[in-house]
């Protein structure tokens, strides 16, 4: 659909900043049939998000994306520097993502070890929606705040701070040096 993995700067993979995310979907019940996750992590904070969205189609990822460049506008490039998503029919629109100054990148099929990060928060996302349970069950306020929790659990590996707190840091740099 676009550009490799392969091609991805080593940067994106180090954690050493911020603006690098992984995505995938989370399906319930019946993939492509029912609503399904949508979700995001960025690398260095391991701030997640997750979106209950209509389907495994490009066009609902799509939809969700642009909600994401309204509400971030003319910062998406540096919150978004890169992102990283699997070669699901519901990526295949994706690369529309690079027109708002992000770089998309897109991991070898059958290779989720090229998402680690956000593949272990998916399950941990599964302690809220359980493997097999409908995602139709589940309203998009219960989604948010199952990864409300998961941002607001401290980490070792992060200093004991929470995500939340360090993708806080991370906008608020962002928006004081654009002046905002």
């Amino acid at each position: 659909y676009g550009t490799s993995i392969s091609s991805r700067p080593e940067i994106a993979s180090l954690r050493l900043e911020e603006g690098h995310w992984e995505g995938d979907t989370v399906v319930g019940k019946r993939a492509g049939k029912e609503a399904v996750v949508f979700s995001l992590l960025e690398k260095k904070t391991e701030t997640y998000l997750a979106f209950r969205i209509p389907g495994t189609t490009s066009e609902a990822v799509m939809n969700l994306m642009n909600e994401l460049h309204d509400e971030y506008g003319e910062h998406c490039p540096q919150i978004f520097k890169t992102i990283t998503v699997d070669n699901g029919s519901e990526f295949s629109a994706f690369s529309q993502v690079e027109n708002w100054g992000c770089a998309v990148y897109f991991a070898h099929p059958y290779t989720s070890w090229e998402r680690p990060q956000n593949e272990r928060h998916n399950g941990l996302f599964r302690a809220f929606v359980p493997k097999g349970a409908s995602i139709e069950s589940f309203s998009p306020e219960y989604i948010l705040s199952a990864a409300d929790e998961l941002n607001g659990r401290p980490r070792k590996k992060l200093g004991y701070r929470t995500p939340e707190e360090l993708f806080d840091e991370f906008l608020d740099s962002v928006y004081a040096a654009s002046g905002c």
